[in-house]
């Protein structure tokens, strides 16, 4: 505990955010890394979290102010990564009107020989559904360390990774949500960390307003190619019944594309949801125009990101010809 006679050296960053209207200002790339360097060693006290993660939550993360936090987490990661992925999914927003059928996108993707980190965590809100908590529907274990992440990856080209293996400060954070009934700038950063450094990306968002700020700390954090849309619920997820901007990164160029919807009325969304419909879609043993929509949807997103297609029209029939190829069998 700090002497209450010694100014605590964590103070300049809420001073810099706290300090009214025409005193206060957005942290700079270099402050927001040394902030969140401190925050990740404990040298900040539990008081000032709170205030600093609810000043960024008020005024708004900068793609600056992202791209120091996402270098100060990634330098507590290992050095050494032998299996990389080939693209990397966040998932931590969870689902509240529809299952996750983004799941079925990142292991169709991985039957087609591509690697697929798919990161998130446990559920920190009870009205939501979350990744990780299907995993084992699919006969599917998230990866305890790192290592065994890579494994997985090699063995079967996916890999779920939880924030608690990542960033266990974080994760402690991101779960801070019921305590201060808000999100805060982890919610954000998390799906920025990319921790086996793929040279593909893939995010969603829930806020329209949050497109262009994933875009630009990308820029900042040098990733190769990344796509961000607003996801279905906030997931990494197309919604087929409405029209898709994706705002992309590639090689350092900043552009964006609309993906049509895929019908002309939107769907009725279930009154209730059954998390064992997302294995039984993938066996056939039920049909669901939505969700095949969505699944095959956000997988020719993908596709089109990682220069699989060259066009938005043969990444939706590759999509489709992955679809309708994979094994049943399989879960």
């Amino acid at each position: 505990m700090q002497s209450n006679n010694i100014e605590h050296p964590f103070v300049v960053y809420i001073r810099i955010l706290g300090k009214g209207k025409k005193g206060s200002r957005p942290l700079t790339q270099d402050e927001a890394y040394h902030a969140m360097r401190m925050i990740l060693a404990g040298e900040a006290e539990e008081i000032q979290l709170g205030a600093f993660l609810m000043l960024m939550r008020v005024k708004e993360e900068t793609p600056e102010e992202l791209a120091g936090f996402v270098t100060a987490v990634r330098e507590t990661l290992p050095k050494k990564i032998i299996v990389t992925a080939d693209l990397d999914w966040s998932a931590y927003a969870g689902k509240r009107r529809h299952l996750p059928w983004f799941i079925l996108s990142g292991l169709l993707l991985a039957e087609n020989g591509i690697k697929v980190l798919m990161h998130g965590c446990a559920s920190h809100s009870d009205s939501r559904i979350f990744a990780q908590d299907m995993l084992a529907l699919f006969s599917l274990n998230k990866a305890d360390s790192f290592a065994d992440a890579e494994q997985h990856l090699q063995a079967q080209n996916f890999a779920y990774l939880s924030l608690e293996q990542i960033c266990p400060a974080l994760n402690r954070m991101i779960h801070l949500r019921n305590l201060m009934g808000l999100r805060s700038p982890v919610h954000t950063l998390v799906r920025l960390i990319n921790p086996l450094n793929a040279a593909y990306s893939i995010q969603g968002i829930f806020h329209p307003g949050y497109r262009p700020v994933h875009q630009e700390a990308a820029l900042l954090l040098n990733q190769a190619h990344m796509t961000v849309i607003k996801g279905e619920g906030g997931e990494t997820e197309r919604n087929p019944d409405m029209p898709c901007l994706a705002q992309n990164v590639h090689n350092g160029i900043l552009d964006e594309e609309t993906w049509p919807a895929l019908f002309a009325r939107r769907h009725v969304k279930p009154e209730t949801l059954e998390p064992r419909q997302l294995v039984q879609l993938w066996r056939g043993e039920i049909s669901d125009e939505f969700a095949i929509a969505s699944v095959i949807g956000t997988t020719a997103i993908t596709l089109k990101l990682m220069a699989r297609a060259d066009s938005q029209e043969t990444a939706q029939q590759l999509a489709t010809e992955y679809w309708q190829c994979r094994d049943k069998s399989r879960f």
